[in-house]
């Protein structure tokens, strides 16, 4: 055990001034945040998820989605780019939970500091790169995007679509980023959330062992590997949007307190709480579904439309502490256009805004979920 269960806390606080010190200088540069995921790593925090049993801190999805939305203030790059990894190990632990699998890839990620990179966002229900079947496996060629925190990467976990006579399959599956055939690709250049490391994965004939694939599921459909996904990883990545409202409210606040005393301002500081209290009730709600809801439709479905609520609200959020920090707001030196641009990303995780009303009419008209794929 790498000690106490609140003890994380202490780890983290040690690290975050010097995270929130570099965060200016990784977005003009647009490199990725390597030293703070070493950082990370060196304090064992990229084992937070894992089970102390194991090895690890042992956090709750509570704890975990506490400690992404304290690195979100501090660093949206840095907290978004250690989301992924967070929410590959934690849907790894809850199935330790449940069923003892996954206690390999746990482990390694206590004793070997492993860190995860997830092609999820970018694969979602229909896979992507085509499997072609070998004697003892797989060849998976093709291109994997958004895949964040990938400079820093040890395993991508990610899917493969095989062709059958049945049709088509996605497999889920990990491969070493160090493989031959695979191939990192810097193609981030981006508004915002610069420092991620959101590389495109070149993939050109890599193997993949037969025992080295989980799951195996039809092809554009729900199944509980994406449910599981939806309700542990959704409500942690959201969890960095809250820190980033967060810090754009405090920013805006306190250069309102400078102004004298109006009206106007305090309405607009007013706007500001209502919103990111918005805000907060939309993730307590994803984080209390992903601490107590079970893999299915039901959590998925009312997970989702509260991560629309909340991607939404902290755009709003954010743009409503830079209009009322006045013309001051727009110089880089206060943060605030930092967090404008970095805060823009919240539209583009699963499920986006279409797809995910489609979703929720749907399932209200007792029609197939499925069907509106």
């Amino acid at each position: 055990m790498l000690t106490t269960r609140t003890s994380w806390k202490n780890a983290l606080a040690a690290v975050l001034p010097d995270i929130a010190a570099k965060a200016e200088d990784h977005d003009r540069s647009g490199c990725f945040v390597s030293e703070n995921i070493q950082r990370l790593k060196e304090t064992g925090l990229s084992a937070a998820a894992v089970p102390d049993e194991l090895g690890g801190f042992g956090c709750s999805q509570s704890e975990l989605a506490e400690m992404l939305r304290m690195l979100g203030r501090a660093c949206g790059s840095t907290a978004l780019a250690f989301s992924m990894h967070t929410h590959l190990a934690a849907t790894a632990a809850w199935r330790w939970r449940r069923d003892g699998s996954a206690e390999p890839l746990l482990q390694r990620v206590a004793d070997e500091r492993l860190i995860l990179v997830s092609s999820g966002g970018s694969d979602w229900i229909d896979g992507s790169c085509a499997l072609t079947k070998t004697d003892s496996g797989y060849l998976i060629s093709g291109r994997k995007v958004f895949a964040s925190g990938s400079p820093a990467g040890d395993l991508l976990v990610t899917t493969g679509v095989l062709t059958t006579e049945e049709g088509p399959f996605v497999l889920h599956f990990p491969l070493a980023l160090g493989a031959p055939g695979v191939e990192r690709v810097d193609t981030w250049d981006t508004l915002g959330m610069r420092g991620t490391g959101s590389f495109d994965i070149l993939l050109s004939d890599v193997f993949v062992p037969e025992e080295s694939v989980s799951i195996r599921r039809p092809a554009g459909r729900w199944h509980e590997a994406i449910h599981l996904v939806t309700k542990i990883a959704i409500p942690l990545i959201y969890a960095v949007y809250g820190g980033i409202a967060e810090a754009a409210r405090d920013t805006a606040v306190e250069m309102i307190r400078r102004r004298p005393a109006a009206a106007e301002s305090e309405i607009a500081a007013g706007e500001i709480e209502t919103l990111l209290h918005q805000l907060r009730l939309a993730l307590a709600d994803m984080i209390g579904l992903s601490e107590e809801g079970e893999p299915g439709f039901e959590t998925s479905n009312r997970i989702m439309m509260s991560r629309s609520i909340a991607g939404e609200t902290a755009i709003r959020t954010v743009e409503k502490a830079l209009e009322a920090a006045g013309g001051a707001g727009f110089y880089r030196r206060t943060g605030l256009e930092r967090l404008f641009r970095d805060v823009q990303a919240a539209r583009y995780h699963p499920l986006q805004l279409s797809p995910q009303r489609r979703l929720a009419g749907r399932i209200a008209l007792g029609l197939d979920p499925d069907g509106g794929n």
